[in-house]
């Protein structure tokens, strides 16, 4: 029998997943974004939160997640502020800034609205203020980056 050159493998079929994403508001661990770090109680143990609050959370550490920088993310997930940020122009900062955000955030099909942008400036810093209103949500979060 005759060895061949390119061997051939045969490819498994491809398994189609659930054709609809699961919208459902899950819950989570409750994060502190001021200490960096998961809420504790008295006993040392994390703090749960309620879906809605965690969808918050998502939201507020997805725009603060630059994109490709961490390989066990996909590169679905995250802004890419450092380039928003690299133009001299104030304005066209502010709206590259917007956009990245809306992209990344619009990833989430949880995701309704993100909008009322507002930015603020000193020195070398840029501020962002935003609001994301969530699927079947009456209010909107404001979140401050």
């Amino acid at each position: 029998m005759a060895k061949m050159l390119f061997p051939v493998a045969k490819v498994p079929d491809f398994i189609e997943g659930k054709s609809r994403y699961d919208r459902r508001y899950k819950r989570s661990m409750k994060w502190d974004p001021v200490a960096g770090d998961f809420v504790r109680n008295g006993a040392h143990q994390v703090v749960e939160c309620d879906g809605m609050e965690a969808y918050a959370i998502w939201c507020f550490k997805i725009a603060q997640t630059e994109r490709y920088r961490c390989r066990a993310y996909p590169s679905c997930i995250g802004v890419e502020m450092e380039r928003a940020t690299a133009d001299s122009d104030i304005r066209t900062v502010e709206s590259m800034m917007q956009r990245t955000i809306m992209d990344a955030l619009m990833v989430n099909p949880r995701t309704e609205y993100v909008g009322d942008f507002e930015f603020t400036g000193e020195g070398d810093d840029a501020h962002c203020t935003f609001t994301v209103k969530g699927l079947k949500w009456d209010k909107k979060i404001k979140i401050s980056i």
